[in-house]
């Protein structure tokens, strides 16, 4: 049988309006020439599709039977060459993606190194953010997708989750906790304290930790990045905790990373989208390439 794509398009616009004047205009055919494509579909299939008066157009039972088998060949066809489409796509592109400091200094480079190399036209934009900055960019779709801990509040977003991080506890090689394997909350208020600027959702984690354990930081320094309580750990002005994710980096500076006793604190790490909201190829693509990464390396 030799049914063209022009065939089937012009028989489920005909069916659908049932008018040869206002499926002629929709398909931009004169009349005549839609008339032929009905006729030879027709001849093709070996009978009447419609049943014709000089004051009605309807379907036959046959064409009525027929009728969402050709609109979901057509669906078909056209997702096939939307997904080739995308699959072209991933030639070409540019990927934004908002992702919190510590994650985007520490795992990320390696999780994205294969992805990179295996797309190497698609440019991708990294914005080392807070994570209150990072959900904020994702909801106003400044961004396509995000990297941060999982809030509380995700109202218009999506999660999906990469994997749970244990939080840890700094101290200075030198510092009498230097011996022990584990410490708990209250052995960290034994040296000044040093966590993240208040309001920050890291701030407010800790303390709801410290609330749990009975403790209060009697002397207490802050700072905005986990990169910088690291270095103020380094040289010895106190005590901190950061999550596991930064072990690397601060174990470059030189401080010990200890198991910290209850209460312990583990959030996941994952990927924000917004609710409702398609996506590129390429950002397809990446969360794939992410999740597959993730679940090699937990």
């Amino acid at each position: 049988m030799n049914v063209s794509l022009r065939q089937l398009r012009a028989f489920v616009t005909l069916a659908q309006s049932q008018s040869f004047a206002e499926a002629s205009e929709l398909l931009h055919l004169s009349q005549p020439a839609l008339s032929v494509a009905i006729k030879n579909m027709e001849q093709e299939t070996g009978g009447s599709l419609f049943s014709r008066s000089t004051r009605s157009l309807q379907l036959s039972p046959e064409g009525r039977q027929f009728l969402p088998v050709a609109r979901r060949l057509l669906a078909d066809w056209d997702q096939a060459f939307d997904d080739l489409g995308r699959a072209f796509n991933l030639q070409q592109g540019k990927i934004r993606v908002a992702v919190m400091p510590s994650f985007a200094m520490n795992q990320f480079p390696e999780a994205l190194a294969p992805f990179q190399r295996e797309y190497p036209d698609i440019n991708i934009s990294v914005e080392d953010v807070v994570m209150e900055s990072v959900i904020d960019a994702v909801r106003e779709g400044q961004v396509e997708l995000g990297i941060t801990f999982e809030p509380d509040q995700m109202d218009g977003l999506e999660f999906t989750p990469l994997f749970t991080d244990r939080w840890i506890a700094l101290v200075h090689p030198k510092s009498p906790l230097a011996a022990r394997k584990k410490l708990s909350w209250t052995a960290l208020m034994e040296e000044p304290f040093i966590a993240m600027n208040r309001g920050s959702w890291s701030r407010n984690t800790t303390e709801k930790a410290l609330s749990e354990a009975g403790v209060t930081p009697t002397r207490l320094l802050e700072a905005n990045q986990l990169a910088t309580i690291g270095r103020m750990v380094s040289v010895g002005l106190g005590t901190a905790v950061v999550p596991q994710l930064c072990r690397q980096q601060m174990e470059s500076l030189g401080i010990l990373c200890k198991t910290i006793g209850r209460p312990s604190i583990e959030r996941q790490v994952g990927i924000f989208t917004r609710k409702r909201r398609s996506l590129s190829g390429a950002a397809q693509a990446l969360i794939a390439h992410l999740l597959e990464h993730f679940s090699k390396v937990s």
